[in-house]
């Protein structure tokens, strides 16, 4: 039988149980024990004539002392014995009372746990309770009604967010394309060439933002067919490899990756999820400072984690870094190359795995990003 805790709907119906049948018991005691005080006297027979009454006086007064005895004796023992069965009875409802509750409180239990393995990956679920037309059926209903129009927002927020990112990729390369013609030309002013260099890389920054809306409908989408053994630690060695500003920031890299550091997903968001990792490691680091990453398999999980050093960070501040397009402030080093969306297409694509992403702010400077996936062995 399940616990109940304290504070509970099941709790409290298990008192008001017990306290109602404490109330009626008291009351059917006291009225027991008040009628049970009545006496009924009848007078005795009449002395014949003649004869002293002083004997039969005397005896009959012994006989009602004697009677008024017993009658007391019995109701002191009708009391202890009510009082001990009121005793036992109170146990025995307070029993009664969490079975009851246990039984009458199961249809909403199930209904809480089956709501609650409902995430934003799996809103198609419903729960569907059966049985007749009650309080609870109709509970159930309204929650999968819920349900349906949160589903219904959710495919609509990402298939607007793919379709958007993949129509204006049509006009950006429109505009890249009168660039080069523009440039190309041979008597191309000088103020033309500047502006068309300006212009390629808010154009690239535009670019990189709508893939990066991409990679995140993709994650939050859920679906991932593409289910490999992917290793961390290659992926890792990879990213610090194709880094262009690791050498021009002149970061110290203690890379401690393990080969052995594996996990089950898509490749290609996996990689994404550790470049975004490293280049925010290194855009939002000082120069000359460092950055450690480690990965480790331990039992069913995969680890990788990314440090960096620098000032120390606002913890509620950093909680809030896996929405999309937060930051710690403008004042960060490099905040203005960003988009907004690193971390949170990390988050996205740790959820789309089953992972968890924790990122802390160390007590003595700088950021520790950790990421705990479900491990798979090499030959899985």
């Amino acid at each position: 039988m399940r616990k109940l805790r304290s504070g509970t709907v099941g709790r409290r119906f298990t008192i008001l149980y017990a306290a109602g049948f404490l109330g009626s018991g008291i009351v059917l005691l006291t009225l027991t024990y008040v009628m049970s005080g009545s006496r009924v006297t009848r007078g005795g027979p009449a002395q014949p004539p003649g004869r002293s009454g002083s004997t039969a006086d005397q005896r009959v007064h012994a006989l009602e002392r004697q009677l008024s005895d017993v009658h007391t004796q019995q109701n002191r023992q009708l009391l202890v014995g009510s009082l001990i069965a009121l005793a036992v009875m109170v146990g025995v409802s307070l029993l009664l009372g969490r079975i009851l509750a246990v039984r009458v409180l199961r249809p909403l239990r199930l209904i809480t746990a089956a709501t609650r393995r409902i995430s934003a990956d799996n809103l198609h679920q419903r729960l569907a309770v059966a049985g007749p037309v009650d309080e609870v059926k109709e509970l159930a209903d309204t929650v999968d009604g819920l349900l349906e129009r949160l589903e219904a927002s959710f495919v609509a927020q990402r298939r607007f967010v793919g379709n958007a990112s993949h129509e204006l990729r049509t006009p950006l390369a429109t505009m890249r394309a009168s660039l080069d013609v523009a440039v190309a030309k041979p008597e191309a002013a000088a103020q033309t060439v500047a502006l068309a260099g300006r212009l390629r890389t808010e154009l690239d920054r535009v670019d990189h933002l709508l893939d990066g809306f991409l990679v995140l409908a993709r994650a939050q989408h859920g679906t991932l067919p593409d289910r490999t053994p992917v290793s961390l630690g290659r992926l890792a060695r990879e990213a610090l490899t194709a880094a262009p500003d690791l050498a021009a920031k002149k970061l110290t890299v203690d890379d401690v990756a393990s080969s052995d550091s594996w996990t089950p997903g898509s490749a290609a968001l996996l990689s994404r999820m550790v470049e975004n990792l490293v280049d925010n490691a290194i855009v939002h680091n000082d120069e000359g400072g460092w950055i450690r990453i480690c990965t480790g398999h331990g039992g069913v999980e995969a680890l990788l984690v990314v440090e960096t050093g620098g000032r120390v960070l606002d913890q509620e501040q950093v909680d809030r870094l896996t929405r999309p397009f937060e930051r710690l402030g403008a004042d960060r080093t490099g905040s203005e190359r960003g988009s907004g969306l690193g971390l949170s297409i990390v988050a996205a694509i740790v959820a789309a795995h089953g992972g968890r992403l924790d990122l802390l702010a160390r007590p003595e400077g700088g950021l520790r990003a950790q990421v705990l996936l479900p491990a798979a062995g090499e030959d899985a």
